[in-house]
């Protein structure tokens, strides 16, 4: 490594204030006389279904060890930045494409195509996410292994009793002027503490007791949307980016974002959705399931990663919906396909390819995605979850359905990612707290200008 790169992630190392690791997790570090490929996820469920290929992995390859670490995704590229300054970073790892950029700009991630060309590995099994992980140099740096989308979860009780069914979720629709038979449902569904709906008169906008939908604004750290507007401005045919992938703009000024925007910050001021952090408590905020779970809502709109979750709670009746159909009557949202790379120092690239290339297979993916707790970014392997899935009482055919019905939009790769989201997530705060109005939007997308195209 030269010194020029090693100071450039010394500072990336330090921009996220991280901490060293706390062990060594070196790359092909010996293991009982034999070889340990380290990977790393920050997904728990998605390490404890991969165990399951790694120990098939390790069959077939006698004296190979398959080593999964998982840590919390607050830490998880934190250590990474760490482990590559040190040395110890982990053979291959599960990672997101908004650090595709920085990674491979320092030359952290090994380009795959010579290895996919070597082994006559079949790119085409994948229906989700291949050109999402091909950096601006053309090179292939990562392997689809899942996607993520969203979708509408609903407590099946406080639907029937507000005179709804399932197929009238499964028909809503949506604009941002009035808000469709979307709004004219999460308003019924809203409830003061006097018992009195949301769309009737004497309505206490000050003192709700259940509201229609979960928070809409900015969540968390996301900047995207993923789950709560993007799915709404994308079904009104607004994209992100300027271009495809690694655009040079963000489009916040388009008129379709901005009205999206200024649609649910009404609907929160009307009092039908809780704002951002309202149920956040000692700085721990509820997750999606507690909420329903707690009749604090009756509609949450959640990620796929949750289904499992969501749908067999315990003592509350969950049910699934697709999401909205925009005023031309589609549905889109972005399939949020996370990669599997490889690091670039790793003293063992042919084994780390193995197994990588067979994460990437049906052989694993198949039983692996069986748990449901993630969906696999190669298609047989999703008819076996949802399969699978359905024998426990968990219905995933709505996320299937996305899939099989050109739905999904690509998440597209762009630059500065944590730079971006520094600089943009507390625009978005401001403009739901009334601090800021419409005003903020260029300035968003000149925001965005500046960071997706500035070198690291």
């Amino acid at each position: 490594m030269t010194t020029r790169l090693r100071r450039r992630l010394a500072a990336a190392a330090a921009a996220f204030a991280c901490t060293a690791v706390a062990s060594g997790c070196g790359a092909g570090a010996g293991s009982g006389g034999g070889t340990t490929v380290n990977w790393w996820t920050w997904d728990d469920k998605q390490a404890v279904a991969y165990q399951e290929c790694a120990d098939a992995f390790e069959k077939q390859h006698p004296g190979v060890t398959v080593k999964i670490t998982q840590y919390d995704s607050t830490d998880y590229f934190t250590k990474l930045l760490s482990g590559f300054v040190a040395d110890t970073a982990p053979d291959a790892f599960m990672n997101s494409v908004q650090y595709l950029q920085q990674y491979a700009s320092l030359k952290q991630l090994m380009p795959l195509d010579p290895l996919i060309r070597k082994s006559g590995f079949d790119m085409s099994r994948f229906s989700v996410g291949v050109n999402d992980w091909k950096y601006s140099d053309g090179q292939q740096y990562g392997l689809p292994m899942d996607w993520a989308s969203a979708a509408m979860y609903y407590n099946e009780d406080m639907l029937r009793k507000a005179g709804y069914t399932p197929a009238d979720v499964e028909h809503l629709t949506w604009n941002p002027k009035d808000g469709g038979t979307f709004e004219k449902l999460v308003a019924h569904l809203t409830v003061d503490r006097r018992g009195v709906r949301g769309d009737q008169a004497g309505f206490d906008k000050r003192h709700v007791a259940v509201y229609g939908i979960g928070a809409m604004g900015p969540l968390g750290q996301d900047f995207n949307g993923l789950t709560t507007w993007r799915p709404f401005a994308s079904s009104l045919g607004w994209r992100i980016g300027n271009t495809g992938n690694w655009p040079t703009e963000f489009t916040y000024d388009d008129p379709r974002f901005v009205a999206t925007m200024n649609y649910f910050r009404r609907l929160t001021d009307k009092g039908f959705a809780p704002t951002a952090g309202q149920f956040t408590s000692a700085g721990n905020a509820p997750s999606g399931s507690q909420l329903l779970g707690s009749r604090k809502i009756a509609v949450y709109e959640g990620g796929s990663w949750e289904a499992g979750t969501l749908l067999k709670l315990p003592g509350t009746k969950v049910g699934v919906g697709p999401l909205v159909q925009g005023p031309t009557g589609r549905r889109a949202e972005v399939s949020n396909a996370n990669g599997n790379t490889i690091w670039s120092g790793t003293r063992h690239p042919e084994l780390t390819w193995e197994w990588v290339s067979y994460m990437g297979s049906a052989a694993c993916q198949t039983p692996a995605s069986r748990t449901g707790t993630f969906l696999p970014s190669i298609p047989s392997a999703v008819n076996s979850s949802v399969r699978a899935m359905a024998g426990q009482g968990v219905d995933l055919s709505v996320f299937q359905a996305q899939e099989q019905g050109g739905q999904l939009l690509p998440n597209i790769p762009y630059a500065n990612g944590t730079a971006l989201q520094g600089s943009l997530l507390p625009l978005l705060q401001q403009f739901f707290a009334h601090d800021r109005d419409d005003d903020v939007f260029p300035q968003m997308a000149k925001e965005s200008r500046k960071l997706l195209t500035a070198q690291q």
